[in-house]
């Protein structure tokens, strides 16, 4: 299909960057200083594409599908008590979560590895799944577009009026955040 086409194009020639569709914060708790910048590829397979810099801090913005009060075993994200690898950074440990009235996770708190900076934990812990973050102090404000079919059946020829059948899910508007080396890009340019 057109899509599938696109898409492995995307995944071979674009370079990656970070943005939380659905954002929650994340605290780390134990986490010292005002922060530091993690060196991360611009393609996890092409070191030819470079690597840029990207703040982090103890406050950062996961998307809240990437975090569980608790899971099964299949679920390679953050479950609270449990350990996650933050995309090129360090190993986090869930540990507690606020709630506002209504029961939503406004703030989920963590504990970090600080001797886990892109590498495994040295007591040989295996940790499973990683996620990725935007840090919160540095966090550029994005609206993200979600495609979906435009239309709510195979074959909007057949239906009497064509606009009855359109998807009102077929474009669906999000407030989020990206990691700053976007503030610059050009849509068209990789």
């Amino acid at each position: 299909s057109l899509e599938s086409c696109i898409r492995e194009d995307l995944n071979e020639n674009a370079p990656r960057a970070m943005a939380v569709i659905d954002p929650v914060k994340l605290v780390i708790e134990n986490y010292q200083g005002e922060g530091e910048m993690v060196t991360m590829p611009n393609h996890p397979n092409k070191p030819e594409m470079g690597s840029r810099q990207v703040p982090f801090s103890g406050e950062i913005w996961i998307d809240r599908a990437d975090f569980r009060e608790e899971a099964n075993k299949q679920y390679k994200r953050l479950v609270l008590g449990k350990e996650v690898r933050l995309r090129n950074a360090y190993v986090i440990k869930a540990e507690r979560v606020e709630k506002d009235a209504e029961g939503n996770i406004t703030t989920i708190f963590c504990t970090y590895d600080a001797d886990t900076l892109s590498k495994d934990p040295a007591d040989g812990r295996k940790v499973k799944g990683v996620i990725h973050w935007v840090s919160a102090a540095h966090a550029l404000p994005v609206e993200i577009r979600l495609y979906d079919r435009l239309f709510s059946v195979p074959n909007p020829g057949a239906a009497d009026d064509f606009l009855s059948v359109i998807n009102p899910e077929s474009l669906v508007i999000k407030q989020g955040f990206a990691e700053p080396s976007l503030k610059d890009a050009v849509a068209g340019k990789a």
